[in-house]
């Protein structure tokens, strides 16, 4: 009979057990309830509507809340074990730390998403040292949920880190690097989202879509995106195109190829064929007096034509280019150069290069400009006497075999 009683007594004390286990577990839901679905919801209308960033945030530190009542709640719990009510009570103190670091890492979030709406965040983003914080905060509440998981204090794990110095310089080195090169970066103003950059080395060529801590997102025109390590971008070296879009004109650097075997002297009466054009009229008259001033004081009575100053198809040439780009609606006056140069005659040719700016940057406007004033000096060279230099084709041998 005193064995039963035992029992029933046994029974009786694992029931309290449970009942009042139950109820604080239906307390943290309620009080878990009644926060997210009551009181946030509540508050809703008076938070940011363009983003749920900011709810996120709260929800995840609204959860400190159920999880705060469970750890002090499970004291007061009766005749459960002391190791159980210990090992409850820590792992609840650890989840309370974690989702208030989550909730601060949202709120880190959503101040950045605030950040990126000012127009100065295209060119100094903050999104590095956001990671940057959220990861010391990460960190130092992983030291935390250690010491209330283990019941010591913070300070003892702290002071074991000296000797994890090196290994911990080891584990982070790319973030200790990207750390760097982030604030180089940023406060250097070298490069800001929608920059168009170019590293052969890393296959990037297109805009910044990205700056992070570790890696910066490049899209590329063929629309693929390359992922740079963001040190990469202080070791290595990179072609930025922001001056270009700033300065509002796109600069075309190319070379026609002449064949030297038509480059000559103008006749008088080529001359005077040319002066049809009414870009040449100040260039021919300016170096028709310039010559005929020369040859007048330098000759001295020599006869031989030979040793006297003459126009030539090229030079004349070289003064249309000039003077039709001058002329040109679409190239960039001003500040921005302006040349028609030979370069050093090779195997293929004499290069005549032509180095101007449009005044316009979008890539569209640019290579129909650029292709028409190149369609338009094609078919201009005949008129000068002078032909574009092309190897021989298939076509060219056919002829002559036939010949």
């Amino acid at each position: 009979m005193q064995g039963i009683l035992e029992d029933y007594s046994q029974l009786a004390l694992w029931l309290q057990s449970a009942i009042a286990l139950i109820g604080l577990a239906l307390a943290a839901l309620a009080v878990n309830w009644l926060l997210k679905k009551v009181l946030l919801r509540a508050a809703a209308p008076f938070l940011d509507r363009r983003s749920d960033t900011a709810d996120r945030a709260a929800a995840r530190a609204a959860t400190a809340a159920p999880l705060l009542l469970v750890s002090q709640g499970i004291l007061l719990v009766p005749h459960l074990l002391p190791s159980v009510v210990t090992v409850i009570h820590n792992v609840a103190q650890a989840l309370i730390v974690l989702s208030v670091a989550m909730g601060v890492s949202g709120a880190l979030d959503y101040a950045d998403e605030l950040y990126r709406r000012r127009p100065e965040a295209r060119s100094r983003p903050i999104k590095g040292y956001v990671q940057v914080l959220k990861i010391a905060i990460y960190f130092g509440a992983a030291i935390v949920m250690v010491s209330a998981l283990i019941d010591e204090s913070p300070l003892l794990l702290l002071s074991g880190l000296g000797a994890m110095a090196a290994v911990l310089l080891l584990v982070f080195k790319d973030t200790i690097l990207s750390l760097v090169a982030s604030v180089q970066l940023t406060s250097n103003d070298m490069l800001r989202v929608g920059d168009w950059i170019e590293m052969p080395g890393m296959n990037a060529d297109g805009d910044v879509i990205d700056i992070a801590l570790h890696t910066v997102k490049v899209q590329n025109f063929d629309k693929t995106i390359t992922t740079i390590p963001t040190h990469r971008l202080i070791s290595d070296s990179y072609r930025n195109w922001r001056g270009m879009s700033d300065a509002g004109g796109r600069r075309i650097k190319r070379a026609l190829y002449l064949d030297q075997n038509s480059v000559r002297f103008l006749t008088g009466g080529e001359v005077e064929g040319l002066r049809r054009f009414r870009l040449l009229d100040d260039h021919i008259a300016r170096k028709e007096e310039e010559i005929r001033v020369w040859n007048e004081s330098e000759l001295s009575g020599d006869s031989d034509g030979v040793n006297a100053r003459r126009m030539t198809n090229l030079g004349t040439l070289r003064a249309y280019v000039i003077a039709y780009l001058k002329s040109h609606p679409r190239i960039a006056s001003g500040a921005f150069t302006l040349l028609v140069r030979q370069l050093e005659p090779g195997p293929q040719g004499l290069p005549l290069e032509i180095y101007c700016f449009t005044n316009t940057t979008d890539w569209n406007e640019y290579e129909g400009i650029q292709a028409d004033i190149f369609d338009h000096l094609l078919a201009i060279l005949p008129e000068f006497g002078l032909r574009v230099f092309q190897e021989p084709s298939g076509l060219d041998f056919a002829g002559l075999v036939k010949g």
